[in-house]
C-alpha cells in the first residue's frame, strides 16, 4: 500500500479496488490522489468483468483484521485457475471452502507471503494446485515463507520471488509456459 500513490504517478491506472473493512490513513492519503486525478474505486465487489474474463472475488466477509480482509480473487482463464489469496489467513481459507468448491487449481498465489498465518493442509489438500507462487523479499526480517508452509505446498511446483525472481505464466493453447527472471 506503500507505493500506490506513486503507481499511480508512474502508470496509467483505470480503476482501484480495496479490500473489505474500514480505510486506514495510507488508503484515505491514496483516495485523495485517486480523486485528484479522476481514477474510480470500489470496495466490496463481487465480480469484474475484464475482457472476456470475469475476476470472481470471494472473500465478501468483514473480518477483525486487515490482512483477513484481503481481496481473494479467483479467475479461470483459458481454463487455467487461478487464485491469488492476498493476506488472507486460514479463517478466511476455511470460510472460502465452506462456500465454493474450488478443486484442482492449476496457479496459486500463496497467501501472506507463505506466513505460517496462511496456507493450511485442509486449503491445499482441497485446492490441490499444481503450481504455488510466493512473493516474497530475499532475506526478509519475518523468515518468510515458513518453512512448514514450503511443507505443506510440496506437492506442488513452487515458485518463490525471493529465490526465481520475476515469474511469468504464459497461457498458450499448447498450455502452460513458465518463465522466471533474476536480476
Amino acid at each position: 500500500m506503500g507505493e500506490a500513490i506513486n503507481l499511480v504517478s508512474d502508470f496509467y491506472i483505470d480503476k482501484v479496488i480495496f479490500n473489505l473493512g474500514k480505510y486506514n490513513y495510507l488508503e484515505l492519503e491514496f483516495i485523495k490522489e485517486l480523486k485528484r486525478k479522476n481514477i474510480l474505486y470500489y470496495r466490496n465487489i463481487e465480480k469484474l468483468n475484464i475482457g472476456n474474463n470475469m475476476l470472481y472475488f470471494l472473500n465478501n466477509n468483514l473480518y477483525d483484521n486487515e490482512n483477513d480482509n484481503s481481496n481473494v480473487i479467483y479467475l479461470n482463464f483459458s481454463n487455467v485457475k487461478i487464485i491469488f489469496m492476498g493476506d488472507a489467513g486460514i479463517k478466511v481459507e476455511d470460510d472460502i471452502l465452506d462456500k465454493y468448491n474450488l478443486k484442482n487449481i492449476d496457479i496459486l498465489k500463496v497467501g501472506h507471503h507463505g506466513s505460517k498465518t496462511s496456507t493450511s493442509n485442509n486449503f491445499i489438500d482441497k485446492i490441490n494446485p499444481k503450481y504455488s507462487v510466493i512473493s516474497v523479499g530475499k532475506n526478509n526480517r519475518y523468515g518468510h515463507p515458513n518453512s512448514e508452509v514450503l511443507d505443506i505446498l510440496s506437492k506442488s511446483s513452487i515458485y518463490r520471488t525471493d529465490r526465481d525472481g520475476s515469474i511469468v505464466f504464459k497461457i498458450k493453447n499448447s498450455g502452460l509456459e513458465i518463465d522466471t527472471y533474476v536480476p
